[in-house]
């Protein structure tokens, strides 16, 4: 953070605007060309429509939208929320407008949404009235992405909000696969009943149809050449094909060798009926009623929630690690490390960011304690709010930045974090001018 800091300081103000603007340009120049790979490889003009292929793209495609940060789609996603607030501000209507696209490619719902919130701050107070005609520019883009380009994202979006605001409903995720494409292991009892009469149901209406189709030809019919159909991709065999990689091998093994430990990965019966994300907030909770002294200081670094309790357990999750130096923590184990082998060695719709436990908040409160949470409110974001009537882009960067950091371990790796505190010492050195 220092040397961003110096490294502000020491450049011109339109040296670093130009850097920024370079920036974004090739960005948006990789995240297109995947695109257009894509476009061409599905033949599809609308890869987010496209369900060939077991729908590797489809709701997916996003995914594939990387840009050039060398990370997942999510760090472009929030990179280029970044960017529209930072040209929104300046009034560099292209490049706002360039940079909701390629947002808007990566199919990051929590990013859309929580920028979406940020945009209707900034409308009300933090704009002129040409900046609230460009903000509204920016949420008709996001409407049309959800309603004409990738409309089952609507779909999506609400069953998880449902699921998560009333527990009781069946998970989103389930919803998207077939239940004769379902492991048994991620069904109760009565929906294994429902599998089974529905496979059955099926094998009969094939053996009818295969009856009615035994018809008498007289071969004078073989003088026309004959079509053979073509399989029609929008059936239930084509939306979804089971695969387990080799990371799914891995884990499945790791649950065998702690079966003890590992309660809810080993139930085939559990069932959550809520979001992964919010059951780990609920682990936590539970773990510091069993352990209230630990709730000051928290449980120590890599021992309950973190990228790096995730790396050190060996099993590739987040990045390699030593074989001799693994080290899992009997805390992590049985709760945030249960917790998200059980959903990602289940069917590809339920590995989403909606069910992993990745999140700052938990993070300093689990393995740091309040004393933790605490400085970072003071330290790190009082350092930038000391001063906050002076910001411009400022306040809304900081209001994006809270919000994204529920959704992973943004501190733990060298990605939006440095760029938010470009953008931010950058806004400081524009006013203190001033």
């Amino acid at each position: 953070m220092h040397q961003v800091k110096l490294s502000v300081e020491q450049n011109s103000e339109e040296v670093i605007h130009k850097t920024i603007t370079l920036f974004f340009l090739l960005n948006a120049l990789a995240s297109l060309a995947v695109l257009a790979i894509i476009m061409l490889k599905t033949g599809a003009l609308n890869p987010y429509l496209y369900q060939g292929e077991y729908q590797k793209y489809f709701i997916g495609t996003g995914d594939y939208i990387k840009g050039i940060s060398f990370d997942t789609s999510t760090t472009n996603a929030v990179l280029n929320g970044f960017g529209v607030i930072y040209f929104l501000s300046k009034k560099k209507v292209k490049m706002m407008m360039l940079c909701m696209v390629i947002l808007l490619m990566t199919g990051s719902n929590v990013t859309n949404f929580l920028l979406a919130a940020v945009l209707l701050f900034m409308f009300i107070f933090r704009t002129d009235r040409d900046q609230k005609s460009l903000v509204f520019v920016c949420l008709l883009f996001l409407v049309i992405f959800l309603t004409k380009i990738s409309p089952q994202n609507n779909s999506y979006v609400s069953n998880y909000l449902e699921t998560a605001f009333n527990p009781g409903k069946t998970n989103a995720e389930e919803n998207q696969i077939p239940i004769t494409l379902r492991p048994d292991s991620t069904l109760s009892d009565e929906e294994r009943k429902e599998k089974i009469a529905t496979l059955y149901l099926d094998s009969l209406y094939r053996l009818r149809n295969e009856e009615l189709n035994k018809i008498n030809v007289h071969p004078a019919s073989f003088i026309y050449k004959s079509m053979m159909p073509k399989p029609d991709i929008n059936t239930a065999p084509y939306q979804h094909k089971s695969i387990v990689t080799p990371a799914e091998e891995n884990m499945n093994e790791f649950i065998q060798q702690h079966s003890k430990e590992l309660i809810l990965s080993t139930d085939p019966d559990f069932n959550s009926k809520m979001p992964g994300k919010i059951q780990a907030y609920k682990q936590t909770l539970d773990f510091f009623k069993l352990h209230p002294f630990k709730i000051i200081t928290g449980t120590g670094t890599g021992n309950f929630s973190s990228k790096l309790a995730f790396k050190t357990t060996g099993l590739n999750i987040a990045g390699g690690y030593p074989q001799k130096f693994i080290y899992i923590n009997d805390d992590f184990l049985k709760n945030h490390l249960d917790l998200y082998l059980n959903y990602f060695t289940k069917p590809d719709g339920f590995h989403s960011v909606a069910n992993n436990p990745n999140s700052v908040y938990d993070q300093l409160l689990s393995e740091y304690g309040l004393f933790g949470l605490l400085a970072f409110f003071i330290f790190y974001l009082g350092f930038f709010l000391k001063d906050f009537k002076k910001f411009t882009y400022g306040i809304p960067l900081i209001l994006f930045l809270s919000g994204i950091i529920f959704v992973d371990y943004w501190f733990e790796q060298l990605s939006i974090v440095v760029f938010f505190e470009l953008l931010l010492f950058l806004n400081m050195k524009e006013e203190a001018k001033k």
